[in-house]
């Protein structure tokens, strides 16, 4: 959530900033303006109301009248304080539904054909022959969609032989990677998470209508390790000498995909279940910006070791996520499609989850501030194995393993099974 104080004290510039994203914003932020006036005020007259009590208070044993007027304050600071509940619940909730506003440097766009291009890596390649993914997978017999279907319905899938292999080698890649090379430690977190956890990182309330939620309970399933991960450190003061800290963590994503009917109905681009390897960075507010260009790069990598041909972005004001103030895009080329997809959303929150959250760090002086949080798909692995099978397909159907992928698949060719 946005700093209170940040809004009361420059609310020309919160406004502003909020006016990149849309009208919707602005129209909450003077909703919630209005909602913490009311509170302010209602704050201060009970405030009144205790001081006039506590002047009336006599020393010694107070005489009927004195009774009564200190019976009729009690009772004016009672409804007061009853009413300052109800008034801070409806400011909070209000403020729940404000997106973070956007850094200086992210472009003022509409949607993603707003968005700018960063940089292109490796050179894409289109062949007549080629084939989707999901064909490819059948023909090789890696991916089974009709057997998900009839155990669960659409939008799932069962990979099996050395599609299973793939997907795991993936997983343990990236993890590899990360913990290896980029300096990230391990964590495994429950796939299930409570409603409060949701909140702080930002999904919920406005996103709940994408969430699995378990019945007749307060618990749903992940859509993303963001969630499980960035609140490890929920209601905690860090020192900042350990900034920055930071977490990879595998895990399976659940999402309704809300609103994608008809989109990408084919394949494992768009599942109810995915795979993905995350990274959450926690770190102090002057190491921020420089932080998300160095986990840009840590999930660029992966592409690079991949040998797999993308494209970075920085979204504009219209295409970023409700939480950001700043984001990047990573997108792997997919020559069937004659385009690129995103495959790495990599983001800088500044202080919007840690409030939600209750994260902040005390520095050297003592004082207690909020830090700032920064998370990436690094990456997203279904869709990374879906890239793999689109470029490194053969002509006779068979696919070649990225030799950074050898070891751990233990052959440099996944054979085609249909003849």
């Amino acid at each position: 959530m946005l700093d209170p104080k940040r809004v009361r004290e420059s609310s020309d510039a919160v406004q502003a900033a909020l006016a990149r994203r849309g009208q919707a914003p602005v129209d909450a932020l003077n909703r919630y303006s209005q909602a913490d006036q009311n509170w302010r005020k209602a704050l201060q007259q009970s405030d009144a109301l205790k001081q006039k009590r506590n002047e009336l208070t006599p020393k010694g044993k107070p005489t009927p009248d004195q009774l009564d007027q200190l019976k009729t304050l009690s009772e004016q600071v009672k409804a007061l304080q009853d009413n300052l509940v109800q008034l801070e619940q409806e400011a909070i909730a209000i403020s729940m539904t404000i997106p973070n506003t956007p850094d200086e440097s992210v472009p003022t766009g509409k949607d993603d054909t707003d968005n700018q291009l960063i940089r292109t890596v490796g050179i894409p390649t289109k062949n007549d022959w080629q084939k989707p993914h999901e064909e490819v997978a059948e023909n090789a017999q890696l991916i089974n969609f009709d057997t998900a279907a009839q155990i669960t319905g659409s939008r799932f899938c069962i990979y099996t032989g050395w599609g299973a292999k793939l997907e795991r080698a993936l997983i343990n890649f990236m993890l590899d990677v990360h913990t290896e090379y980029h300096g990230y430690t391990e964590i495994m977190p429950p796939a299930i998470i409570k409603s409060k956890s949701l909140e702080g990182t930002g999904q919920l309330p406005k996103f709940a209508d994408d969430l699995f939620k378990l019945e007749d309970s307060d618990y749903w399933l992940s859509p993303t390790a963001e969630v499980q991960v960035t609140n490890i450190h929920q209601n905690q003061i860090i020192d900042e000498k350990v900034l920055p800290i930071k977490y990879t963590a595998y895990t399976p994503c659940f999402r309704k995909e809300a609103g994608s009917h008809g989109k990408d109905v084919k394949g494992i681009i768009r599942l109810h279940q995915f795979n993905k390897v995350e990274l959450v960075n926690f770190c102090h507010p002057n190491q921020a910006k420089a932080q998300l260009e160095q986990l840009v790069g840590e999930a660029e990598e992966i592409l690079k070791r991949l040998g797999l041909p993308f494209r970075t972005m920085l979204l504009c004001t219209g295409d970023m996520g409700f939480s950001s103030t700043k984001t990047y895009d990573i997108e792997v080329w997919f020559p069937s499609q004659n385009n690129y997809r995103e495959i790495s959303s990599c983001s800088w929150f500044s202080d919007f989850q840690a409030r939600r959250a209750m994260i902040r760090y005390r520095d050297s002086d003592d004082k207690i501030n909020y830090l700032h949080t920064l998370n990436g798909s690094g990456l997203a692995v279904g869709r990374t194995l879906a890239a793999i099978l689109e470029n490194y397909q053969n002509q006779d159907g068979s696919i070649t393993v990225p030799e950074a992928l050898e070891k751990y698949m233990g052959v440099s060719v996944i054979p085609c099974k249909k003849k």
